[in-house]
């Protein structure tokens, strides 16, 4: 008891002192923050780079003292804290453009820092966008509409009452959902030609994508339709319309608003899987990252440049998702 007494005399206590002298408080929480970022920053040894940049470039310098890290982690961090303030007072839009193309610096330092070979990148680069991002592509873009394809009809099949239909896909979802990616391609790839269908290593890449994505796809669908009032199948009931007409001319347009996020996010997730169909020989971006930069160890140029290249192609594809998203999203925009 008497310990839990003077817990809540020393919050009572702080919360004096915080009513009774904010800017006080303020400023020792500002101080308490700065010392914390120091630390941090001089842990990871930001201290020193600091002093070295200081110092000016020349011939190596001898390491730093301890006061000269601490003195440099602290420089650092008033930089970082000034850079802040400074960039809180720009509107919105000017911040999110300050903080991507400092961080996008930033991102370019860390990879600078590895010694990479840009000779080497240049040389290379023409054939890994040529025949690896149009395979990459090619093989995403059939997968995406297969896999909306299969996740359509499965989560019509999901909401039947026909206990088989419902039986049918069911199974599916549950069995692709279990099983790991890459197993799937290599059943496909391994297991169809023992059955005697002989498949290349394109198709059942696309085959793997497009079942293990639609059966995610599937519950999105799903979801997204029932998300629809019942009072929407009754009002297309009671104007005359079927139920093919109800769900492909009501339901599903509604639905889209709500299914459109989700399904985004997995067509991003399948252009970044679709880097597994490596592992049967599909010259795509990551099997032609790992076998060009093996031709003089370096390895490192390609997997950098096929990963800024991964990213591009997944801004691209966030770009059409939010303008798709902005089109089905009118109507409640307008409400």
């Amino acid at each position: 008891m008497a310990v839990s007494k003077g817990g809540d005399e020393e919050m009572e206590l702080i919360g004096r002192l915080v009513l009774d002298y904010p800017r006080a408080m303020y400023w020792s929480g500002q101080a308490l923050l700065m010392v914390a970022m120091s630390m941090v920053l001089y842990f990871l040894g930001a201290g020193e780079g600091v002093m070295s940049a200081l110092n000016g470039a020349g011939e190596p310098a001898a390491p730093a003292s301890l006061l000269g890290r601490m003195s440099g982690a602290l420089v650092l961090a008033l930089i970082i804290t000034a850079f802040w303030r400074a960039a809180s007072l720009l509107p919105r839009r000017q911040q999110i453009i300050v903080s991507w193309v400092t961080l996008f610096a930033l991102l370019l330092a860390f990879f600078y820092s590895f010694d990479l070979s840009f000779e080497f990148i240049a040389k290379k680069i023409g054939f890994l966008v040529t025949k690896g991002v149009v395979t990459t592509l090619y093989i995403s873009v059939l997968s995406i509409v297969i896999a909306t394809t299969i996740a359509l009809f499965g989560a019509i099949a999901k909401l039947s009452k026909n206990g088989l239909i419902y039986g049918f896909a069911s199974f599916y979802t549950s069995l692709f959902r279990g099983l790991p990616l890459l197993m799937q391609i290599y059943i496909i790839y391994l297991g169809l030609p023992q059955l005697g269908f002989v498949i290349d290593a394109v198709p059942a890449g696309i085959m793997a994508l497009s079942l293990c994505y639609g059966a995610y796809m599937t519950e999105i669908f799903r979801a997204g339709i029932q998300s629809i009032s019942k009072g929407q199948w009754e009002g297309a009931s009671a104007l005359g319309l079927g139920p093919n007409q109800t769900m492909f001319l009501i339901i599903l347009p509604q639905a889209m608003r709500v299914i459109i996020p989700p399904t985004g996010n997995q067509f991003i997730s399948m252009l970044k899987d679709s880097s597994l169909v490596s592992v049967v020989g599909v010259w795509e971006i990551m099997y032609l990252a790992r076998t060009l930069g093996q031709t003089e160890f370096r390895h490192i140029e390609m997997l950098i440049t096929a990963a800024f290249i991964y990213w591009m192609l997944s801004i691209c594809l966030e770009f059409m998702q939010s303008r798709i998203e902005e089109h089905f999203g009118r109507s409640q925009n307008r409400n």
